[in-house]
């Protein structure tokens, strides 16, 4: 009996390590997931709040690498412009080309409601330029009907293989034809 008392002691020490180390482990968890648990930013309010942050010119050319897919370069423009962090401006970058933002400048724009996209489109002081190609194929259409959130509708038209409707939108948006809007989404297509 005297034999089983010690390795029975043994057990019980290595029980109760096991025990003290997941309840430290769980403890580090959960004061991990409060101090980053913040409310988490949706994708959508994290793109608008890194659109705020840049200037019209900065935007401008922000957009104009994500179009032209230079992920990186966006990235490093947005990096210095903002002084964010690298993994902020990934993430920020990332945002801002699921969701186009227009700009908007230093004072609050209110949102535009669906029920607008039935009236006349807005003119916006600047022109817009939307550039697509394929192959030598190279399109471009210039108005200032158009920004990036619309422009961003009309490319995910086209990319979910609504070509006719994307083609119309950049028509009511622009001053360019039917058979030109045309060629210019076949170009948009992945």
């Amino acid at each position: 009996m005297e034999s089983l008392v010690i390795p029975v002691l043994i057990l019980l020490a290595v029980a109760a390590g096991v025990c003290l180390a997941a309840r430290a482990i769980s403890r580090r968890r959960a004061s991990a997931g409060a101090a980053s648990g913040a409310p988490a930013v949706s994708s959508a309010d994290l793109a608008r709040q890194a659109a705020a942050k840049l200037s019209e010119d900065e935007h401008r050319r922000l957009y104009a690498l994500i179009a032209q897919g230079q992920a990186m370069a966006a990235i490093k423009l947005y990096y210095e412009v903002t002084g964010d962090g690298l993994r902020a401006s990934r993430d920020a970058v990332g945002a801002l080309a699921a969701h186009p933002q227009p700009y908007r400048g230093r004072e609050a724009v209110p949102q535009s409601t669906e029920d607008d996209e039935d009236d006349e489109p807005q003119r916006f002081p600047y022109r817009y330029r939307a550039i697509a190609s394929k192959g030598d194929v190279t399109r471009e259409v210039s108005s200032n009907m158009l920004n990036d959130e619309i422009y961003g509708r009309i490319r995910t038209l086209a990319r979910n293989g609504d070509t006719e409707a994307a083609a119309t939108a950049l028509t009511r948006h622009s001053d360019i034809s039917m058979k030109q809007a045309r060629e210019f989404i076949e170009l948009l297509d992945d």
